[in-house]
């Protein structure tokens, strides 16, 4: 069998052309984890004025060597100020309170002694203190927020502050998910012998497409019998972006998904790459929809689903990037299993600013491990031509909590 690396399997899935125009509008309060589909660019300064950060009194600043200063009365938040502060006199102003014409400083309350409607200095600011100017937080045309941003906290303030009431966000892809193999066992289904297994792939893959952006469709398990695949498949198909199934693409007698996908008249773009695990992965094209077939263990399916399937969800969406790849420093020696690209579960730690990687707690054995990916788990890479590294090699990882 001939395998692709998976230098070029990836570069191959990059060129695929996916429709990413699509998009939506919603309520800001329903934008949240969506992913933008506009630049977020503010059409005014903020503050559009001079705008006190404190309590205190707005103020010449030359003023403040005088024996007093006359208060000419309250500023309070929200008020459209139009009184002048001249030399000798003051209006005591309050936190976002736009600053009286003529005033260039604000002493706060703690630094004077009120008199009847006098204030005296007990202690002076430099000049400007507590004032804010004009585009200080932001100006007008600036992009605050970037197109392909998932939308969090932060942004939902942003907006909400620039009075966003509707917001553009990409469509969500819509992923299908489908389990095969007559051994597995969906949940709650009752066990008719021990050799069967429950089955994790189509539960694991739909919450990790959410996490990343997509709407799943949930079709569950289906045997090994060719006209259920195949009729399973094209309804799939006909509803769906991306048609993810697990099991049936290796090369044994019941393995039927790596012949239905090319009698569904789909392209297939490549099937084998020479990663570990998952090397049997099929990625194909119909028309403007994608059927990505993943090997059927639990570890295999989600790692090949990380690499293959999260690009073309976030090129869907618009993203730049599926994951955040960093560099890191082996803490303890490493013994490659293979001469493909391995993807090797890790913990990652952070110590002085600086990432290292261990594998304490993470068992050697089959691609059926999923349990290697709990606990914050990341994936490091090791290409083809790596051997056995040893502590301090830096190596490359993928980070699995920022989809």
């Amino acid at each position: 069998m001939n395998l692709l690396s998976y230098e070029t399997s990836q570069n191959m899935l990059n060129l695929l052309e996916v429709n990413s125009s699509r998009y939506e509008r919603v309520p800001l309060s329903s934008s949240l984890g969506r992913v933008l589909c506009e630049d977020i660019v503010t059409p005014y300064n903020d503050p559009q004025f001079p705008t006190a950060s404190m309590d205190g009194y707005a103020v010449i600043h030359s003023d403040l060597d005088s024996d007093g200063i006359k208060i000419l009365g309250d500023n309070p938040a929200g008020s459209d100020e139009q009184r002048v502060v001249t030399s000798g006199v003051c209006i005591k102003t309050f936190t976002g309170s736009k600053m009286p014409e003529g005033a260039d400083t604000l002493i706060q309350i703690e630094n004077v002694t009120v008199d009847g409607d006098m204030i005296k200095i007990d202690e002076k600011v430099p000049v400007g203190f507590s004032v804010r100017p004009i585009g200080e937080g932001y100006k007008a045309g600036d992009i605050l927020i970037k197109k392909g941003t998932k939308v969090g906290f932060a942004e939902i303030g942003v907006m909400a502050g620039l009075n966003c009431v509707m917001v553009k966000v990409a469509l969500k892809p819509r992923v299908a998910i489908i389990a095969t193999g007559s051994e597995i066992l969906d949940l709650g289904e009752q066990a008719t012998n021990p050799a069967q297994i429950r089955s994790s792939n189509n539960y694991t893959l739909s919450a990790l497409f959410e996490q990343a952006g997509a709407e799943v469709i949930q079709l569950g398990t289906v045997g090994d019998d060719k006209d259920s695949i195949m009729k399973t498949f094209e309804n799939a198909l006909s509803s769906a972006d991306i048609l993810v199934s697990t099991g049936g693409v290796s090369v044994g007698d019941y393995d039927f998904v790596k012949d239905i996908v090319p009698a569904l008249g789909a392209e297939v773009v490549y099937k084998g790459v020479a990663i570990k695990p998952g090397r049997h992965i099929m990625v194909a094209k119909k028309d403007d929809k994608f059927v990505l077939a993943l090997p059927g263990f639990a570890y295999s399916s989600t790692v090949t689903a990380i690499l293959y399937g999260l690009p073309l969800v976030s090129k869907m969406l618009g993203k730049e990037k599926a994951y955040r790849t960093i560099e890191a420093k082996l803490n303890e020696d490493f013994k490659k299993r293979s001469k493909l690209t391995e993807f090797t579960a890790c913990n990652v730690s952070v110590v002085d600013g600086e990432y290292f990687v261990d594998f304490e707690g993470k068992k050697v054995g089959s691609s059926a491990i999923l349990t290697n990916m709990l606990d914050g788990s990341a994936l490091m890479v090791t290409g083809e031509d790596d051997g056995n590294l040893e502590k301090g090699t830096f190596v490359n990882v993928i980070l699995l909590e920022e989809f």
